[in-house]
């Protein structure tokens, strides 16, 4: 634990890099498991839309010292069925479905004798099924218009891949949230439509600061060069890394706070589907540009001839340099054989047993050679130079 600890704080610090962009398989599959569980959740669970995209009526009114039961007793007394309690601050927050005049009547009729509230102090608000197909469609319709303008500005400013990465990346933060959403049962509000715009530019930040540094990179990449496009993205995800955390956790604080804190102690009911939203597509989105876009990216741009070139060129290299480096390891053991093996000049022997002893030596020293290997005997040629010996004038005289 103490190993992983630090070998985190030495990646936040700079001091190493992290193979992020070598680990596709890893992140792909979390961000494949993720997607299952999110898309299970829309399916088996589904949103809770708002009264504001379903229709319905709405009452407002302070009555302290009650229970949610007491409130929904009082509502449901009056007429409606389905009535959905929140509490919002000091006041109660009832939604039901679609009423007439006259059963809105009735329900502050009831709620005035159970509660002990004061008729007109409860305020109502009906909103219309197509109402809420309106803010439907032009949700969707501000959704559409912001992807088409993604994908020609980052087209334009970097090329198409990083504009279908990042593409990718927004539609993986996109139904993560959503389907966290799902599972958590929160109402979808306009505030959630708000916040899903929020946290797709905030991805889309994140994502184009990565993808420039990319791009600053591997610009001077060659056929000469040592490195491949692969570990240059690296070392400028890993040159990003730090900063992207940052940023992160200093947006994220205070959305927490307001999710985490002020939703419970505060009762902001209001703020809560705004700050759910802010606080999943932070997360995501920050996870997305980093272990999802970045390494999509460097799959895309390693297809292309020049960049796969580089990877021969550098795996060619690479190779070569073994290869001599083995060549030279069998030389130098060759030599050494030679160096150790007997001279065969002891005293006392005939002219013939020196000559013989090195005809057998060569002989094994050649058999122990590889094949593969050739053995040159450098004999040195001419007259040999001597160091000069004594001062000038010394040689002078001696002439």
């Amino acid at each position: 634990m103490l190993g992983l600890r630090a070998v985190i704080s030495r990646i936040y610090r700079g001091e190493i890099s992290a193979d992020i962009v070598g680990r596709p398989k890893l992140w792909y599959s979390i961000s494949g498991l993720l997607l299952v569980l999110s898309i299970a959740g829309l399916v088996v669970q589904g949103l809770n839309f708002g009264v504001e995209f379903r229709g319905g009526s709405v009452f407002t009114f302070g009555a302290p010292g009650h229970s949610i039961e007491d409130v929904r007793g009082a509502v449901q007394g009056g007429g409606a069925h389905q009535a959905i309690v929140q509490k919002a601050g000091g006041d109660w927050r009832v939604t039901t479905e679609s009423l007439s005049s006259a059963e809105v009547n009735e329900v502050k009729k009831s709620i005035s004798e159970d509660l002990g509230v004061p008729a007109a102090k409860v305020s109502t608000q009906v909103v219309g099924a197509s109402w809420g197909g309106e803010v439907s469609a032009k949700a969707w319709q501000a959704l559409a218009v912001f992807m088409v303008l993604i994908i020609a500005y980052l087209s334009l400013a970097f090329e198409w891949r990083m504009a279908l990465a990042a593409l990718v990346a927004l539609v993986h933060d996109l139904i993560i949230t959503a389907g966290i959403y799902a599972w958590s049962g929160f109402e979808v509000t306009p505030a959630t439509l708000l916040g899903f715009l929020t946290i797709l530019g905030y991805s889309l930040y994140d994502a184009v600061v990565v993808f420039d540094m990319i791009k600053e990179v591997t610009r001077p990449l060659g056929p000469t060069s040592k490195i491949t496009y692969s570990q240059a993205a690296n070392r400028a995800l890993s040159s990003t890394l730090v900063r992207s955390l940052n940023t992160s956790l200093v947006a994220i604080l205070p959305v927490a706070a307001i999710l985490f804190i002020g939703t419970t102690l505060f009762g902001a009911g209001t703020l809560k589907d705004l700050s759910l939203a802010l606080f999943v597509g932070m997360i995501v989105g920050t996870y997305s540009s980093i272990c999802v876009a970045t390494p999509l990216l460097v799959q895309l741009k390693e297809r292309e001839p020049r960049y796969r070139q580089l990877r021969e060129n550098i795996a060619r290299r690479e190779a070569s340099a073994k290869r001599q480096a083995k060549t030279a390891r069998t030389r130098a053991a060759v030599a050494d054989g030679e160096d150790d093996a007997p001279s065969g000049d002891s005293p006392g022997s005939d002219g013939a047993a020196p000559n013989g002893a090195r005809s057998g030596g060569g002989e094994q020293a050649a058999e122990e050679v590889p094949v593969t290997v050739t053995v040159r005997k450098v004999v040195q040629q001419g007259p040999r130079q001597q160091p000069k010996r004594g001062t000038r004038q010394q040689r002078r005289r001696g002439r």
